[in-house]
């Protein structure tokens, strides 16, 4: 296994360094191959594994080689650098730059229109229209850059490919996102696990239970990283090699809570960290509504496993109803305050009670089906010395013999069959339910032998 030199630059093509051979699959990832990188320009940069080479380049030490390479990771997109430095003004939120875009067309149109021409816009006063016309000049978004860049995080944009199109379709979604990590097309699969953080026994037993169910059928886990049933949703998802994105309420500069910190990088390798919020901010209860609704938006439902009258979980429900998604609940116990909210949203019809991973899809429309065990399934005779093969729909059949006799990815499956990536990824859920199909890593998928 040889090194790998990951090079992080905002500048797209990096400047000094000659394309050369590719791809190659690192993390789940697959990411560009450029110039060699002498090793006496490496030096320690104080974590384990990473050398830093200068102020952009990072070497990842994951083998012993001869040869090392150079993996281009873009840290933000021309476009997204454009967005940032709106997302970064004040005055300027999600709501008011997407009334600005839809009224302008874009974002350099809106970069190059007139003061009278913003002004004349709805809910644009005198300090709005300032900040609108100030975005950017402070050399704050450049700024902004290095501090990602520094940490490993890229910034993406509305118009950027990576951003999730489920989030994309919320009213009022971010118009960037701070990622460490991946952000995968089968993350549309995901549902939310929220509640208290200072959870009961049973709560923790159950956002675990759940997590494990919803990681080991092929959904992504959201949750906020917080303290109690959020941290134990994350770590169950991983536990049976899930897929989990943590969704921070402050920068990613830092970690909160902080002994989540180790926790925060397993969810890195293994799904994505992210945040709206400047690199730099810190953990404020005012941050929690905002996190909340991507938590929501990112989520085909939301599961709350605990939550007090008060909890910050009763949000992410609410949003979730506003946003179209389900909206679950685990039945807690009666004598806690930890469950008053939970149960509250039961008794007034605004969740659906659920006891099993059954309950969930049955919810979840065509996703659900093609995700739900089939009872009356009969198993299809197989050559002698192999598993026997469950009956099959005719997709499901079409997505099997995609695979091949190796392993394809979600892409290749999609374009094979001529079904999108959506229906793809419910499909393979069903058939890794099903027993006929393991998920391999780097998002790859091959026959369960």
């Amino acid at each position: 296994m040889q090194d790998l030199l990951l090079y992080l630059s905002w500048e797209w093509p990096p400047p000094a360094i000659d394309a050369g051979s590719g791809p190659f699959l690192f993390m789940g990832s697959v990411f560009r191959v450029t110039a060699y990188c002498p090793e006496n320009h490496l030096h320690q940069c104080g974590l384990p594994g990473l050398v830093r080479v200068d102020s952009t380049v990072v070497r990842i030490v994951i083998g012993s080689a001869s040869t090392e390479r150079i993996l281009i990771v873009q840290v933000i997109s021309e476009t997204a650098a454009k967005y940032l430095r709106f997302h970064l003004a004040d005055h300027v939120g999600p709501i008011t730059l997407g009334k600005l875009l839809e009224r302008f067309g874009g974002i350099d149109a809106l970069l190059s229109a007139s003061p009278s021409e913003i002004s004349g816009i709805e809910g644009i006063g005198r300090a709005r229209l300032d900040a609108i016309l100030r975005a950017g000049e402070n050399g704050q978004a450049d700024l902004e850059i290095q501090r990602a860049q520094d940490h490993g995080v890229r910034i993406i944009c509305l118009e950027d490919a990576e951003y999730p199109p489920q989030l994309r379709h919320i009213n009022d979604p971010p118009s960037c996102l701070y990622v460490r990590g991946t952000l995968e097309r089968a993350d549309a699969l995901g549902v939310a696990v929220v509640g208290s953080r200072r959870c009961t026994l049973y709560g923790s037993e159950q956002a675990r239970r759940f997590s494990t169910s919803l990681a080991a059928a092929g959904f992504t886990v959201m949750s906020g990283l917080a303290r109690g049933i959020d941290g134990h949703a994350h770590e169950a998802a991983l536990e049976v090699g899930g897929r989990t994105i943590a969704v921070l309420g402050n920068g990613l500069g830092s970690i909160y809570p902080p002994e989540h910190a180790g926790l925060a990088d397993r969810v890195a390798a293994s799904g994505a960290v992210v945040s709206e919020l400047p690199m730099e901010t810190s953990s404020n209860a005012i941050n929690f509504p905002k996190r909340n609704r991507i938590i929501a938006g990112l989520s085909l439902g939301v599961l709350v496993v605990e939550a007090s009258r008060r909890s910050g979980a009763l949000i992410s429900a609410r949003m979730a109803s506003e946003y179209n998604r389900e909206v679950f609940a685990v039945p807690g116990r009666l004598d806690v305050d930890t469950a008053v909210g939970s149960n509250s949203l039961i008794q007034a019809g605004q969740a659906k009670l659920v006891t099993r991973l059954e309950d969930i899809l049955d919810e979840l429309g065509e996703v659900g089906q093609l995700m739900q065990p089939d009872p009356k399934s009969s198993i299809d005779y197989a050559p002698e010395g192999t598993s026997p093969v469950p009956s099959m729909t005719r997709e499901e059949r079409s997505i099997y013999e995609a695979i091949g006799e190796q392993h394809a990815d979600i892409d290749s499956m999609s374009t094979q069959s001529g079904l999108n990536v959506g229906q793809v990824s419910a499909i393979l859920t069903g058939l890794q339910l099903k027993g006929v199909v393991r998920r391999l890593p780097g998002n790859l998928y091959a026959h369960q032998r």
